[in-house]
């Protein structure tokens, strides 16, 4: 059973783009929300499993724009968490 663990992490607008390309790196990661100071949702989107660099390109690029706007961001990422593996029975 694969479950959705949530978390949000506070970042100044120069530190974004690097930030992201480290999430997007590990490789969990399910989806990102962008959001601004005030909480509203800026950008979105889903990762999978084999998502190739040249798919994302534009999304990064959309990033680093955001991060020339913005003085302070949050990044809500969402990451699968495995649960508990299942015990053999004897």
């Amino acid at each position: 059973m694969i479950e959705i663990n949530k978390e949000e992490i506070r970042v100044k607008g120069e530190q974004l783009l690097g930030k992201v390309k480290e999430i997007v790196q590990e490789g969990n990661v399910r989806k990102i929300t962008i959001k601004d100071k005030a909480g509203n949702v800026i950008i979105e989107f889903p990762l999978t499993i084999g998502v190739l660099g040249a798919v994302l390109a534009p999304f990064l690029a959309a990033v680093g724009a955001i991060a020339a706007l913005v003085t302070e961001c949050t990044i809500s990422v969402e990451r699968k968490v495995k649960g508990s593996p299942k015990t053999k029975k004897p």
